[in-house]
């Protein structure tokens, strides 16, 4: 019997893999970029430079000069969604034409896709609702699993399709998920702390009603527990002689540090808008930087290449006297 072998088919621009990569990367950086040009329109009070939703005004889509400033910059805003979608768009289409094509990887592009039309929905509720600030921190986190399913799909590009594996004890495993899943709360509980401080995103809107120095130190709580978690990550991973994860927990270390000194910084120098934006981009920076200890715990083998059948034994032709 003939074996009938599976063939990908062949396209005429195919897309390798450092290209497509790259292009995950971008969505990556473009997705961060959003999160603090959104900052940026909450910071400058221009959370309702476009009264209404989807359209900017009840008679237009676009900003009017009699808006102003805060018009074109919530305005600018809605428009960077657009340039986000069309790389994650790309991100799609070059999952498509890569060869040799890769199971796993069409899935998490198409959900960076859909979740940046989803998230900007919630922008949409945001305005809508006056810039409530439970959905501006809902707003926020939803860009934050955007850009963990960007953040995996770009590190499944450059991984074969076998098996995962722990390259780890897994006490330690365990451990890096704890680390991850208090680093998720860190920014749960931030976002309420936005939600009681003063950058409201416009003057007339509502505060979440909690205590701001109470909700600031449960957050300072949770930033110590965090760093002291990851601390003990290094000299775990150290001790068994795992150098990546190590050096992906260290990393990890110096970027909670550093947003760390901001956040004291900013509290005790009133929020300042700068500080504050600043502030949220290393929200963004520990998210991935904790999703890299997470990864370097593990690794993907190589699919083993299919048994090969023995060959069939000729029958025997009895001898004819």
């Amino acid at each position: 019997m003939r074996r009938i072998c599976a063939v990908t088919p062949a396209v005429r621009f195919p897309v390798s893999t450092p290209l497509l990569s790259r292009l995950a990367f971008a969505s990556i950086v473009a997705n961060v970029a959003i999160v603090v040009t959104g900052g940026a329109v909450r910071l400058t009070a221009s959370g309702l430079g476009c009264p209404t939703w989807p359209r900017c005004t009840d008679e237009s889509y676009t900003t009017t000069p009699e808006m102003g400033i805060h018009g074109v910059i919530e305005f600018g805003n809605r428009l960077l969604t657009f340039a986000v979608g069309i790389i994650a768009l790309a991100v799609v289409v070059a999952v498509l034409l890569h060869r040799p094509r890769r199971r796993g990887l069409l899935p998490l592009a198409v959900a960076v896709l859909f979740g940046i039309p989803a998230q900007a929905v919630l922008g949409g509720v945001t305005v809508l609702t006056n810039l409530n600030p439970w959905v501006v921190g809902l707003h926020f986190l939803a860009s934050m699993v955007v850009i963990a399913v960007a953040y995996a799909l770009w590190r499944r590009i450059t991984e074969p399709d076998g098996p995962t594996v722990p390259v780890v004890p897994g006490p330690l495993r365990t451990l890096a998920v704890v680390t991850t899943v208090v680093s998720a709360a860190v920014l749960v509980v931030g976002t309420w702390v936005t939600g009681s401080g003063p950058h409201a995103g416009d003057g007339g809107a509502a505060r979440n009603g909690l205590d701001p120095e109470q909700i600031s130190q449960v957050h300072a709580d949770g930033v110590f527990l965090l760093i002291g978690l990851s601390v003990a990550l290094v000299f775990a991973f150290r001790a068994v002689g795992a150098t990546g994860p190590a050096r992906a927990a260290l990393v990890l270390v110096v970027v909670e540090l550093g947003q760390g000194v901001i956040g004291f910084v900013q509290y005790f120098t009133d929020l300042p808008a700068t500080l504050v934006g600043a502030h949220m981009l290393g929200s963004c920076l520990v998210l991935l930087a904790t999703l890299s200890v997470l990864w370097s715990t593990r690794e993907r083998r190589p699919v083993a290449p299919a048994p090969t059948a023995a060959p069939a034994p000729e029958a025997s032709v009895p001898a004819h006297a």
